[in-house]
């Protein structure tokens, strides 16, 4: 096995053994808590141009199988392990996690402390990493690294560029593709709901001259500041048609609305985030994978009212306008895997949808 080095931007090295694809690659190192979900972490186009380390000491136990795909061709940049399965256990399962890797072109590395790693980003914050199995001096790998800039046009990379299709007979759903997993797409089947999924940056007119119940911002990678054409569309849009937004929808509602977004020192990535319900007091244990959050001072109360926050640092979790039928939450209702506490938040889209037909039809 190949030996490939980690050197991040502030000069920390990791040493260790190369798996899946043989390539270099470059991008921001962060990490995820969750104990399952690698499969649909991995093809999380939220991790766009990162490289994913996975806190877990074990990785790949069940395989990989065709069922458990967020996306069809991933962009997660890397994938970084103690140790990775070589032998799979799962009925369901097809290959393992290096083949896996290989046939999907993203390099991964094993056999460093990943505890380790986990405290230098969580001391130092997400930074630049480069993955590499080149034998030059160390000095020299940090220079190309200081020199290279990550891109800001994720979105971009990751959103459908035509229009489709997930037919059924009920509601009619647009949802924006952002970065869209696809366990969103069986959350709005499940409740019958047509979808059309539309590219990153379709307009409000066009949004509206397909008749939609109701409009679904989904989850993606980068600044939600990058995307000043999504803050006019939700605008506009916001005034017509009930809105639900997910992860970076919730931050691009939030900006549309006059608030401000941060970048957050390492990011919530993991199925354990705790979240309470303002009114209720209800807690909820969520999915997350954000690096950018909504700073609550920013926000005018006479637009958007605060429905939820994150217990263990008070961030904002959740959003509600005051005069338009749009919410918004920032973890991931439809995880899968994950906990479902929040999967009736579906259902609240359905009940909002119906709510503005019976109201737009007695106007």
């Amino acid at each position: 096995m190949k030996k490939r080095l980690l050197v991040l931007e502030d000069g920390t090295v990791f040493r260790g053994y190369g798996f899946g694809s043989s390539k270099e690659t470059i991008g921001e190192v962060v990490f995820n808590t969750g104990m399952t979900g690698y499969q649909e972490s991995i093809t999380d186009q939220s991790y766009n141009g990162q490289l994913l380390t996975f806190t877990y000491p074990l990785i790949g136990n069940a395989g990989i199988n065709r069922d458990d795909y967020e996306s069809i061709v991933p962009t997660t940049k890397a994938v970084i392990v103690k140790e990775y399965a070589r032998r799979p256990s799962n009925w369901r399962s097809q290959m393992n996690l290096d083949e896996f890797l290989k046939e999907k072109d993203i390099p991964g590395l094993m056999g460093v402390d990943t505890r380790r790693l986990t405290r230098v980003i969580r001391e130092h914050g997400a930074m630049k990493a480069i993955l590499t199995d080149d034998t030059r001096e160390i000095n020299k790998i940090i220079q190309q690294l200081s020199q290279t800039k990550l891109p800001r046009n994720q979105v971009e990379q990751v959103s459908t560029t035509r229009p489709y299709v997930s037919p059924q007979t009920g509601r009619k759903v647009v949802v924006i593709d952002y970065g869209l997993k696809h366990s969103i797409l069986h959350e709005l089947n499940k409740r019958e709901c047509h979808v059309t999924v539309l590219p990153h940056d379709t307009n409000a007119e066009t949004v509206l001259n397909l008749n939609p119940d109701g409009v679904m911002l989904t989850n993606g990678p980068g600044d939600p500041k990058d995307l000043p054409y999504a803050h006019e569309m939700i605008k506009q849009l916001q005034k017509y048609v009930p809105i639900f937004g997910i992860c970076l929808g919730h931050q691009l509602i939030a900006l549309a609305n006059g608030a401000e977004t941060f970048k957050m020192n390492f990011g919530h990535r993991g199925f354990n985030h705790p979240v309470r319900e303002i009114v209720t007091g209800k807690i909820d244990f969520t999915s997350q994978n954000h690096g950018y959050a909504v700073s609550k001072e920013s926000i005018n109360k006479e637009k958007l009212m605060v429905t939820h926050l994150e217990i263990n640092d008070g961030t904002v979790e959740g959003l509600r306008h005051r005069l338009y039928p749009v919410f918004s939450v920032q973890y991931h209702p439809d995880a899968a895997p994950g906990p479902h506490d929040g999967a009736g938040l579906f259902d609240q889209f359905i009940e909002l949808m119906d709510a503005w037909k019976v109201e737009k039809k007695d106007a």
